[in-house]
Protein backbone atom coordinates (compact mmCIF):
# COMPACT_ATOMS: atom_id res chain seq x y z
CA UNK A 1 0.00 0.00 0.00
CA UNK A 2 2.76 2.26 1.14
CA UNK A 3 4.54 1.93 -2.38
CA UNK A 4 1.32 2.63 -4.25
CA UNK A 5 0.58 5.53 -2.65
CA UNK A 6 4.37 6.91 -3.23
CA UNK A 7 4.11 6.24 -6.55
CA UNK A 8 0.53 7.97 -7.36
CA UNK A 9 2.52 10.81 -5.57
CA UNK A 10 5.33 10.63 -8.05
CA UNK A 11 3.23 10.81 -10.77
CA UNK A 12 1.07 13.71 -9.58
CA UNK A 13 3.48 16.12 -8.17
CA UNK A 14 5.43 15.48 -11.78
CA UNK A 15 2.02 17.00 -13.25
CA UNK A 16 0.87 19.61 -10.88
CA UNK A 17 2.76 22.66 -12.07
CA UNK A 18 5.42 23.61 -9.23
CA UNK A 19 4.25 27.45 -8.66
CA UNK A 20 0.83 25.62 -7.74
CA UNK A 21 2.06 23.00 -5.40
CA UNK A 22 4.35 26.11 -3.67
CA UNK A 23 1.54 28.18 -3.37
CA UNK A 24 -0.40 25.70 -1.98
CA UNK A 25 1.91 24.96 0.60
CA UNK A 26 3.43 28.25 1.67
CA UNK A 27 -0.37 29.59 2.11
CA UNK A 28 -1.12 26.44 4.54
CA UNK A 29 1.90 27.47 6.43
CA UNK A 30 1.14 31.19 6.72
CA UNK A 31 -2.26 31.05 7.91
CA UNK A 32 -1.38 28.86 10.53
CA UNK A 33 1.39 30.94 12.04
CA UNK A 34 -0.75 34.09 11.58
CA UNK A 35 -3.58 32.39 12.94
CA UNK A 36 -1.61 33.44 16.14
CA UNK A 37 -2.99 37.20 15.84
CA UNK A 38 -6.30 38.37 16.14
CA UNK A 39 -7.76 40.42 13.18
CA UNK A 40 -11.42 40.81 14.20
CA UNK A 41 -13.16 39.63 17.83
CA UNK A 42 -16.77 40.37 17.66
CA UNK A 43 -19.44 38.25 19.55
CA UNK A 44 -20.95 37.51 15.99
CA UNK A 45 -17.49 37.35 14.04
CA UNK A 46 -14.27 36.37 15.11
CA UNK A 47 -11.42 35.74 12.14
CA UNK A 48 -7.45 35.78 12.85
CA UNK A 49 -4.71 37.33 10.86
CA UNK A 50 -4.94 33.80 9.03
CA UNK A 51 -7.76 35.01 7.52
CA UNK A 52 -5.87 36.91 5.16
CA UNK A 53 -4.28 33.99 3.32
CA UNK A 54 -6.62 31.16 3.87
CA UNK A 55 -8.82 31.28 0.73
CA UNK A 56 -5.78 30.78 -1.07
CA UNK A 57 -5.46 27.47 -0.27
CA UNK A 58 -9.24 26.67 -0.98
CA UNK A 59 -8.63 28.54 -4.40
CA UNK A 60 -5.66 26.01 -4.84
CA UNK A 61 -7.58 22.96 -4.29
CA UNK A 62 -10.45 24.15 -6.40
CA UNK A 63 -7.83 24.49 -9.27
CA UNK A 64 -6.61 21.28 -8.77
CA UNK A 65 -9.55 19.35 -8.41
CA UNK A 66 -10.85 20.84 -11.67
CA UNK A 67 -8.26 19.81 -13.41
CA UNK A 68 -6.90 16.31 -11.35
CA UNK A 69 -9.67 15.27 -9.62
CA UNK A 70 -10.79 15.47 -5.88
CA UNK A 71 -8.06 12.21 -4.94
CA UNK A 72 -5.45 14.47 -6.47
CA UNK A 73 -6.90 17.59 -4.21
CA UNK A 74 -6.86 15.68 -1.54
CA UNK A 75 -3.38 14.17 -1.85
CA UNK A 76 -2.21 17.45 -2.11
CA UNK A 77 -3.38 18.54 0.99
CA UNK A 78 -2.50 15.96 2.74
CA UNK A 79 1.18 16.63 1.73
CA UNK A 80 1.01 20.63 2.57
CA UNK A 81 -0.60 19.50 5.93
CA UNK A 82 2.43 16.99 6.65
CA UNK A 83 5.10 20.24 5.83
CA UNK A 84 2.80 22.39 8.04
CA UNK A 85 3.06 19.93 10.78
CA UNK A 86 6.97 19.19 10.13
CA UNK A 87 7.85 22.97 10.38
CA UNK A 88 5.99 23.55 13.47
CA UNK A 89 8.25 21.29 14.67
CA UNK A 90 10.67 22.74 13.98
CA UNK A 91 10.04 25.79 15.36
CA UNK A 92 9.38 24.45 18.27
CA UNK A 93 11.90 22.70 18.64
CA UNK A 94 14.02 26.10 18.03
CA UNK A 95 12.36 27.70 20.36
CA UNK A 96 13.56 25.38 22.81
CA UNK A 97 17.11 26.92 22.62
CA UNK A 98 18.69 29.26 24.81
CA UNK A 99 19.23 31.95 22.06
CA UNK A 100 17.36 35.04 22.30
CA UNK A 101 15.33 36.94 19.38
CA UNK A 102 16.08 39.88 17.81
CA UNK A 103 13.66 42.20 19.45
CA UNK A 104 14.54 41.10 22.92
CA UNK A 105 17.62 43.29 21.68
CA UNK A 106 15.53 46.13 21.34
CA UNK A 107 13.81 46.26 24.49
CA UNK A 108 15.85 43.72 26.98
CA UNK A 109 13.01 42.63 28.19
CA UNK A 110 12.71 39.05 29.03
CA UNK A 111 9.05 38.78 28.54
CA UNK A 112 9.29 40.10 24.87
CA UNK A 113 11.68 37.00 24.56
CA UNK A 114 8.97 34.57 26.26
CA UNK A 115 6.11 36.04 23.97
CA UNK A 116 7.75 35.51 20.87
CA UNK A 117 9.03 31.61 21.90
CA UNK A 118 5.15 31.14 22.63
CA UNK A 119 3.91 32.34 19.77
CA UNK A 120 6.86 30.38 16.90
CA UNK A 121 6.69 27.44 19.18
CA UNK A 122 2.77 26.94 19.03
CA UNK A 123 0.30 25.50 20.80
CA UNK A 124 -0.29 21.76 20.92
CA UNK A 125 -3.94 21.93 20.79
CA UNK A 126 -3.96 24.99 18.39
CA UNK A 127 -1.79 22.56 16.16
CA UNK A 128 -4.05 19.72 16.84
CA UNK A 129 -6.73 21.64 15.96
CA UNK A 130 -6.08 23.20 12.70
CA UNK A 131 -4.40 19.83 11.43
CA UNK A 132 -8.29 18.32 11.95
CA UNK A 133 -9.96 21.30 10.56
CA UNK A 134 -7.96 21.44 7.44
CA UNK A 135 -7.71 17.59 6.90
CA UNK A 136 -11.74 17.32 7.19
CA UNK A 137 -12.49 20.55 4.95
CA UNK A 138 -9.87 19.79 2.60
CA UNK A 139 -11.96 15.95 2.09
CA UNK A 140 -15.07 18.23 1.86
CA UNK A 141 -13.85 20.49 -0.52
CA UNK A 142 -12.86 18.33 -2.72
CA UNK A 143 -15.59 15.61 -3.09
CA UNK A 144 -18.27 18.55 -3.45
CA UNK A 145 -16.20 19.99 -5.83
CA UNK A 146 -16.12 17.00 -8.24
CA UNK A 147 -19.45 15.92 -7.43
CA UNK A 148 -21.06 19.54 -8.43
CA UNK A 149 -18.37 19.11 -11.46
CA UNK A 150 -20.08 15.84 -12.72
CA UNK A 151 -23.58 17.61 -12.62
CA UNK A 152 -22.52 20.66 -14.54
CA UNK A 153 -20.98 19.58 -18.14
CA UNK A 154 -20.00 22.56 -19.08
CA UNK A 155 -16.42 24.09 -19.25
CA UNK A 156 -17.02 27.36 -18.74
CA UNK A 157 -16.29 30.34 -16.31
CA UNK A 158 -19.92 29.91 -14.48
CA UNK A 159 -19.58 26.41 -14.10
CA UNK A 160 -16.23 26.72 -12.49
CA UNK A 161 -17.55 29.24 -10.40
CA UNK A 162 -20.70 27.41 -9.17
CA UNK A 163 -18.21 24.29 -8.07
CA UNK A 164 -16.12 26.40 -6.43
CA UNK A 165 -18.33 28.76 -4.39
CA UNK A 166 -20.38 26.16 -3.31
CA UNK A 167 -17.66 23.52 -2.19
CA UNK A 168 -15.34 26.33 -0.76
CA UNK A 169 -18.43 27.81 1.43
CA UNK A 170 -19.42 24.41 2.96
CA UNK A 171 -15.46 23.76 3.07
CA UNK A 172 -14.72 26.60 4.71
CA UNK A 173 -17.46 26.99 7.29
CA UNK A 174 -16.26 22.61 8.64
CA UNK A 175 -12.84 24.27 8.56
CA UNK A 176 -13.92 26.85 11.06
CA UNK A 177 -16.43 24.77 12.94
CA UNK A 178 -14.03 22.04 13.78
CA UNK A 179 -11.60 24.47 14.99
CA UNK A 180 -14.14 26.18 17.23
CA UNK A 181 -15.38 23.08 18.75
CA UNK A 182 -11.50 21.04 19.14
CA UNK A 183 -10.18 24.58 20.18
CA UNK A 184 -12.89 27.82 20.62
CA UNK A 185 -15.17 25.77 22.81
CA UNK A 186 -12.67 23.20 24.67
CA UNK A 187 -10.09 25.53 25.84
CA UNK A 188 -11.49 29.29 25.55
CA UNK A 189 -15.27 28.56 26.84
CA UNK A 190 -16.72 29.86 23.19
CA UNK A 191 -20.59 28.96 23.82
CA UNK A 192 -22.57 27.00 20.94
CA UNK A 193 -24.30 30.17 19.98
CA UNK A 194 -20.76 31.22 19.17
CA UNK A 195 -19.11 28.73 17.49
CA UNK A 196 -21.66 28.19 15.35
CA UNK A 197 -22.41 32.28 14.34
CA UNK A 198 -18.65 32.50 14.05
CA UNK A 199 -17.97 29.83 11.58
CA UNK A 200 -21.06 30.86 9.39
CA UNK A 201 -19.98 34.30 9.36
CA UNK A 202 -15.79 33.32 8.98
CA UNK A 203 -17.13 31.49 6.53
CA UNK A 204 -18.96 33.62 4.49
CA UNK A 205 -15.66 36.28 4.53
CA UNK A 206 -13.33 33.95 3.69
CA UNK A 207 -15.24 33.05 0.38
CA UNK A 208 -15.68 36.58 -0.55
CA UNK A 209 -11.77 36.65 -1.12
CA UNK A 210 -11.88 33.78 -2.75
CA UNK A 211 -15.01 34.76 -5.27
CA UNK A 212 -12.64 38.05 -5.69
CA UNK A 213 -9.59 35.86 -7.16
CA UNK A 214 -11.36 33.31 -8.76
CA UNK A 215 -11.48 34.68 -12.39
CA UNK A 216 -7.53 34.02 -11.91
CA UNK A 217 -7.72 30.56 -10.88
CA UNK A 218 -10.80 30.08 -13.87
CA UNK A 219 -7.81 31.45 -16.42
CA UNK A 220 -5.21 29.62 -14.89
CA UNK A 221 -6.95 25.83 -14.88
CA UNK A 222 -7.76 27.09 -18.53
CA UNK A 223 -4.39 27.31 -19.87
CA UNK A 224 -3.72 23.94 -18.25
CA UNK A 225 -6.20 22.22 -20.37
CA UNK A 226 -5.43 23.94 -23.49
CA UNK A 227 -1.55 23.03 -23.03
CA UNK A 228 -2.45 19.32 -21.31
CA UNK A 229 -0.66 19.86 -18.10
CA UNK A 230 -1.04 16.92 -16.42
CA UNK A 231 -1.63 14.83 -18.96
CA UNK A 232 0.82 12.21 -17.55
CA UNK A 233 -1.28 11.68 -14.37
CA UNK A 234 -4.78 11.56 -16.23
CA UNK A 235 -3.44 8.55 -17.93
CA UNK A 236 -2.22 7.20 -15.19
CA UNK A 237 -5.52 7.49 -13.25
CA UNK A 238 -7.37 6.41 -16.55
CA UNK A 239 -5.24 3.29 -16.28
CA UNK A 240 -6.08 2.83 -12.74
CA UNK A 241 -9.46 3.06 -12.96
CA UNK A 242 -9.96 0.71 -16.08
CA UNK A 243 -7.88 -1.87 -14.28
CA UNK A 244 -9.78 -1.55 -11.30
CA UNK A 245 -13.45 -2.06 -13.46
CA UNK A 246 -11.65 -4.92 -15.22
CA UNK A 247 -10.45 -6.33 -12.07
CA UNK A 248 -14.33 -6.58 -10.86
CA UNK A 249 -15.81 -8.21 -13.99
CA UNK A 250 -13.27 -10.94 -13.52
Amino acid sequence: MFKKVWEDYKVLLRSIPASTVTLFIVSVIMMNLLANKELISLPWLALDCGFAVSWVSFLCMDMVCKRFGARASIMVSVMALGVNLAVSLVFWLLTLTPGMWGAYYDTGLFEVNDALNATIGGTWYVVLGSSCAMLTSSVVNSLLNQAIGRLEHKNTFGAFALRSYVSTGIAQFVDNLVFAVIVSHTFFGWTWLQVLTCSLTGAAAELLCEVFLSPVGYRVVRGWERENVGELYLQYRAAEVAGAEAAKTQ
